[in-house]
């Protein structure tokens, strides 16, 4: 199955998850909730207050070597913005990609998230835990703080 399939299909509108394809073009759910889509929300708002030379937006879809991923949170340059536009999916990873961690989320999955928004391009990638901690990473490694400057602060639980 290809992205555009699964866009244009209306089997897929309004699913309360997110999907994805893998490399062989198979369906991944992850079921959503109402906590995940607040912190989406609370980090999309504070990269789109912080980061003035771009946007942010949730539900990113990403061409990756593993098939379509959706970051949960993405920031996009606007030269990036110039070059691909909104494209569905977009071909290259936007310079920042933010996965918030659901219940049904290994620490292995989330590994090979890391890495394929690294090879697609990403500049860094975080990944929200559940417990409010964040991993930073980039193509050197794990970070102790982001290179884009933006101290996150987590709503209260």
């Amino acid at each position: 199955m290809q992205w555009s399939e699964v866009m244009d299909s209306p089997y897929f509108k309004d699913l309360p998850f997110k999907i994805e394809l893998n490399r062989y073009g198979k369906i991944e759910m992850t079921p959503a909730s109402n906590k995940h889509g607040r912190l989406q929300l609370h980090l999309g708002a504070l990269l789109q207050r912080k980061l003035k030379k771009g946007e942010a937006m949730t539900e990113c879809s990403i061409q990756t070597t593993e098939g379509v991923k959706v970051a949960d949170v993405a920031w996009c340059s606007k030269a990036f913005i110039k070059q691909y536009g909104y494209q569905t999916p977009y071909p290259k990873a936007p310079e920042l990609c933010i996965e918030v961690i659901s219940p049904s989320n290994s620490r292995q999955e989330m590994h090979e998230k890391v890495q394929l928004y690294l090879q697609a391009g990403a500049e860094e990638v975080w990944i929200v835990w559940e417990n409010g901690l964040i991993d930073y990473h980039a193509k050197t490694g794990q970070l102790t703080a982001s290179n884009f400057g933006v101290i996150v602060k987590l709503p209260s639980q």
